[in-house]
């Protein structure tokens, strides 16, 4: 059965688009798989459609017919149609609902590290541990539109509003969860390639929401590890 999702979770895109989480190749796989099967009946009923329009057209001396539908033969192209569409829906349903599962439902045990993302008018903070690796203590770092984080390192994330509700999202992660106030909301992602890439607030948040941009930096181990020792605070 694993074998049988390999499929639909190869990223097809790469590298046409930057892949650069381990789950985004899901999101992407199911993306595409929905295209292709909307696209094949698209493209075959517009080609009955047509079809049907040229071969019944109305021409000298031909009458038109009454069709009530109750012939068998007529009702084959409604009810096998029919059925097919519902089969592809339950495959678009299984494989949505084992990508929703992967990403949203089974977090990861025991994460690297956990960082706060804090949404507020217009800006991004970023709560990350410091040299201890905890959340919460003295040491932890304080960044604003700037999220550093190690590559290949599994992350959970706590987001968060201050004032209206904002949507965290990193599209090279395929990653977009909305921040209400009031609610800590918890997830996940592994990146899985270094480099500098957008976030993004994707909900209308205001006048300054167009603004409302930050970046995320992934880097290797020793470049990560550099920065947390030259930003962790002094202890007291």
């Amino acid at each position: 059965m694993n074998r049988f999702f390999e499929f639909f979770e190869r990223d097809w895109f790469d590298p046409l688009i930057e892949v650069g989480s381990s789950y985004a190749a899901q999101i992407d796989g199911l993306i595409l798989t929905v295209l292709i099967i909307v696209g094949i009946w698209f493209l075959a009923a517009e080609y009955i459609f047509l079809h049907f329009i040229l071969k019944f057209r109305a021409k000298p001396g031909r009458r038109g017919e009454y069709i009530d539908g109750k012939n068998k033969r007529h009702k084959r192209w409604i009810t096998i149609p029919h059925l097919c569409v519902l089969a592809f829906d339950v495959l678009i349903i299984v494989v949505s609902f084992r990508v929703w599962y992967n990403i949203k439902m089974d977090l990861p045990e025991d994460p690297d590290a956990v960082i706060r993302v804090v949404g507020q008018q217009w800006a991004w903070t970023f709560q990350h541990p410091g040299a201890d690796g905890e959340l919460d203590t003295p040491d932890d770092i304080f960044t604003v539109d700037e999220l550093h984080v190690e590559n290949e390192k599994t992350y959970h994330f706590e987001l968060q509003a201050t004032d209206v509700l904002h949507s965290f999202s990193v599209p090279v992660w395929r990653i977009k969860q909305d921040a209400i106030p009031g609610r800590t909301i918890t997830g996940w992602f592994q990146p899985t390639r270094t480099g500098t890439y957008d976030v993004q607030c994707a909900e209308i948040c205001g006048f300054g929401h167009g603004v409302m941009a930050a970046h995320v930096m992934v880097e290797d181990a020793e470049t990560h590890a550099a920065w947390v020792a030259a930003n962790t605070p002094a202890a007291q």
